[in-house]
C-alpha cells in the first residue's frame, strides 16, 4: 500500500518479538496539551470540523511525531463518530463535552439504529486514515481506533457524559434484552468501522473500553466483554503480509486483565491502577502489555519523571512484549517539554 515500514517496533513488540528498546507513543498524544493542535483546531472552526478534515486530521496526527518522534501514530478522532454517524446528533458545547440531541431510550429507538456504512458517513475517517498513512510515509505504524460499545452505549443512552451511569444501568437492570440488542449493533457497526481503518491503511487497532470499570464484575463479563469477544472475533487482521494487532482498554479494569487476555487479543491496556508486574503474572505472558505511567506524572520535575519511568519499566520486568504509555490519555495542561523527558528516558533507560 505504501513504502516499507522504517521502524516497526510497536509492532513487533506487540507480537511480543524482542525489540533493542520499549517503545513509546501515549493516548491523545495528538491534542489540546500541544500549542500546534490549538493553532490548527482554531481553523478548523470546531472539534468536530477538525476530525472531519481529513487534510487537517492528518497534521494533527502528525505533529506530535514530528516534535517526539514516538513510535506510533494514532489517527486523530474521535470515539463518538459512530453514533454520530447513526444519527443521534452529536454537538460538543463548551466546558461540557459531548452532547447527543437524540440520546437511545427506548426499544424502539434501538430498532431505528441503522448500522453506518463506514464508506459512506464514515467516510472522513478513512480518508484521514489513508492521507495520514500516505504522509507518514513508513516512518511508523498507524493505529486505528474505537470505543466499545459498551462506552459508546453510555453516551448514547446518558445523552453525554455522566457521573452516576444512572440511564444506561438503569436500562441494564430493568430491560437488559433491549441493551444486549444495542450493544450488539453496536459491535457490527464497530467492526465494520475497524475493518474499514484497515483497508484504509491502519496498521494496528485499539479498542477504548474507557467506562468498562464502572461495572460490577458479572455485569462486566456480560455487558462490556462479550462485545469486545465479538469486535476480536470480527477483525481483520492481516493486511499488506502482516498481522494487525489489536488492544483492548477498559479503564480501572486491572482485575479482568485474565479474562480480557482470553478474548485472544494482541495487546491489552494497563492503567496506572495496576503494577505491570501483577499484570503480567495475571496475563501469564499470553499477550502484550500497554502502559502505564500516571498521566499527572508530567506534572512533577524531570526529575521526578525519569524516576517514575524507571519504575514503570521495572514493573515491567526484562523480556518481550511492552509498550511504554501513559494510564490514560494526556492531560491538556501538562507542558510538552515534560512529554519530551519522558519520551527520552523510555529510550535512555530501556535500551540499557
Amino acid at each position: 500500500m505504501s513504502a516499507e515500514l522504517q521502524n516497526d517496533l510497536y509492532l513487533r513488540a506487540l507480537n511480543r518479538e524482542d525489540v533493542p528498546r520499549t517503545p513509546v507513543w501515549v493516548m491523545r498524544q495528538a491534542g489540546r496539551y500541544l500549542p500546534e493542535y490549538l493553532k490548527v483546531r482554531k481553523q478548523a472552526g470546531d472539534f468536530m470540523s477538525l476530525c472531519s478534515n481529513p487534510e487537517l486530521a492528518c497534521e494533527v496526527t502528525l505533529q506530535p511525531i514530528d516534535r517526539f518522534n514516538l513510535d506510533a501514530a494514532i489517527l486523530f478522532s474521535d470515539i463518538l463518530t459512530i453514533p454520530d454517524a447513526m444519527g443521534l446528533g452529536l454537538h460538543f458545547e463548551t466546558g461540557e463535552g459531548p452532547k447527543f440531541s437524540n440520546p437511545v431510550r427506548t426499544a424502539a429507538d434501538v430498532e431505528k439504529l441503522p448500522i453506518p456504512d463506514p464508506t459512506d458517513s464514515l467516510r472522513y475517517v478513512m480518508d484521514a486514515v489513508s492521507t495520514i498513512r500516505r504522509e507518514l510515509n513508513g516512518r511508523v505504524p498507524l493505529i486505528g481506533f474505537s470505543g466499545s460499545p459498551w462506552t459508546l452505549a453510555t453516551y448514547m443512552v446518558e445523552g453525554g457524559g455522566t457521573k452516576d451511569f444512572a440511564k444506561i444501568k438503569g436500562m441494564l437492570f430493568s430491560d437488559p434484552l433491549t441493551l444486549h440488542k444495542m450493544l450488539d449493533k453496536t459491535a457490527q457497526s464497530v467492526i465494520s468501522y475497524l475493518n474499514a481503518q484497515v483497508e484504509a491503511g491502519a496498521q494496528s487497532l485499539m479498542v477504548f473500553d474507557t467506562w468498562g470499570g464502572v461495572l460490577a464484575p458479572a455485569n462486566y463479563r456480560e455487558f462490556s466483554l462479550r462485545y469486545m469477544q465479538q469486535i476480536v472475533d470480527g477483525l481483520t487482521r492481516q493486511a499488506d503480509g502482516r498481522k494487525v494487532p489489536v488492544v483492548l482498554f477498559t479503564k480501572n479494569g486491572g482485575q479482568w486483565l485474565d479474562i480480557m487476555a482470553d478474548t485472544g487479543c494482541d495487546g491489552l491496556g494497563v492503567d496506572w491502577t495496576t503494577d505491570l508486574s501483577d499484570a503480567r503474572a495475571r496475563t501469564g505472558d499470553r499477550v502484550a502489555l500497554q502502559g502505564n505511567l500516571d498521566p499527572s506524572v508530567l506534572y512533577g520535575s524531570p526529575e521526578s519523571i525519569r524516576t517514575e519511568v524507571q519504575r514503570v519499566l521495572d514493573s515491567y520486568g526484562t523480556g518481550p512484549g511492552h509498550v511504554f504509555n501513559l494510564g490514560h490519555g494526556i492531560h491538556q495542561f501538562v507542558n510538552p517539554d515534560n512529554l519530551g523527558v519522558m519520551v527520552e528516558a523510555v529510550r535512555e533507560f530501556s535500551t540499557q
